[in-house]
């Protein structure tokens, strides 16, 4: 198996990565062999994995939009995946751009892509960090010098807390990001759901773990509510991914009810 040009040295390229499935299924040129076939695989167990990749990446594009509105000109993404059109930094700076952005990811090929956009862009950048070590992923934001820690932040957490299992404890992961901003700051949380579709949550959850070996951990309306502990939910609080606030027809991408995606917004008081 050739590797791309784009795709960095030493990257394993036979394992499935979420962040290249998740490009996959946006229709997007930076994955592998390995990662299409995993997302077909996923799409054939459920054909509207498309659609939830769409309806995930709208729901991004809003709450960055709401918490530029709200005052924040300053963004982290953790777990940010392969940068596509409609980029947090294009949202954001189109609406100021002074805005700083930092995208935070485990993934080299999703680090690598995202410098080689940014090159041009001294208000944006990429650093290689894992969640499951937030005093480290916050030590090396900081020293970027986009983050600034005294004033408020817009902490995007979007599609990767359900790649943390349980024992990894990801609610204290995002309790150690809230304590770690000032009041005035905002998260964004998306989140795979089992609360519509639990047999369908159940086949995909199989097929990660035992044929992608991704381990994508599907998880009730309560656990993931409970992620919002210690900020304040703001309006229409823990939703489908298409029902918060949406701005158009476009943002419902998927009916009622059928959502394998919840979403809400929280803010730091």
């Amino acid at each position: 198996m050739d590797r791309p040009a784009w795709a960095p040295e030493g990257v394993d390229m036979t394992r499935a990565s979420p962040a290249r499935m998740y490009d996959a299924l946006l229709g997007g040129s930076h994955n592998f062999e390995i990662d299409r076939f995993a997302a077909e695989a996923g799409k054939k167990l459920v054909p509207d994995l498309p659609r939830l990749a769409l309806s995930n990446r709208a729901f991004l594009r809003r709450a960055v939009r709401f918490m530029a509105d709200q005052g924040i000109r300053q963004f982290l993404d953790v777990g940010s995946g392969i940068p596509t059109a409609g980029n947090v930094h294009e949202v954001a700076q189109a609406i100021d751009p002074d805005i700083r952005v930092l995208y935070v990811d485990i993934d080299p090929v999703a680090v690598t892509h995202a410098r080689t956009i940014l090159m041009d862009n001294e208000r944006a950048g990429a650093i290689q960090a894992d969640l499951r070590k937030p005093d480290e992923l916050l030590a090396a934001a900081g020293a970027t010098g986009l983050i600034d820690f005294t004033a408020p932040v817009g902490l995007l957490l979007v599609a990767v807390l359900h790649l943390l299992q349980d024992t990894e404890n990801p609610a204290g992961m995002v309790a150690a990001l809230r304590d770690a901003v000032v009041p005035g700051s905002y998260v964004a949380v998306s989140h795979l759901t089992s609360a519509q579709r639990p047999e369908d949550a159940a086949r995909l959850g199989d097929h990660s773990a035992n044929e992608s070996h991704v381990g994508i951990r599907f998880r009730d309306r309560a656990a993931i509510t409970a992620m919002f502990d210690g900020w304040e939910l703001i309006e229409p609080g823990v939703v489908e991914l298409p029902q918060w606030r949406p701005e158009s027809e476009r943002d419902l991408h998927e009916a009622p009810g059928r959502s394998l995606g919840l979403a809400g917004v929280g803010a730091r008081r």
